[in-house]
C-alpha cells in the first residue's frame, strides 16, 4: 500500500487522514506493510509495517534513498519521484 502526500497541495486535514487515520485504519485492515510518500522538499518516505496488536511500527523518515528487503527488495532514489 502506498500514501502519497504533499503538503503544499492539501489541507492539514489531508495530511492528518493520510498520517493518522489510514494508519489506524490499515492497521485494522490487516494490511502487513505500507508507505507514506512526501512530496515535500525533501521529499521523504516512512516505511510502516505491523507489529503485532500494537499496529504499525513506523521507521524514521528516509531521504534521498530508500532501501528495504520487505515486503520485497527494493531501492529507490526518493529524488527522482519529482524529476
Amino acid at each position: 500500500m502506498l500514501s502519497c502526500l504533499n503538503g503544499t497541495k492539501f489541507s492539514p486535514s489531508s495530511y492528518r487522514m493520510d498520517t493518522v487515520v489510514k494508519h489506524g485504519e490499515y492497521a485494522d485492515a490487516g494490511i502487513p506493510h505500507y508507505w507514506i510518500v512526501d512530496l515535500d522538499e525533501p521529499i521523504s518516505l516512512v516505511s510502516c509495517h505491523r507489529a503485532g496488536e500494537l499496529g504499525y511500527q513506523d521507521t524514521p523518515a528516509a531521504t534521498n534513498s530508500f532501501t528495504t528487503t520487505e515486503p520485497f527488495p527494493l531501492e529507490l532514489d526518493l529524488g527522482k519521484l519529482r524529476a
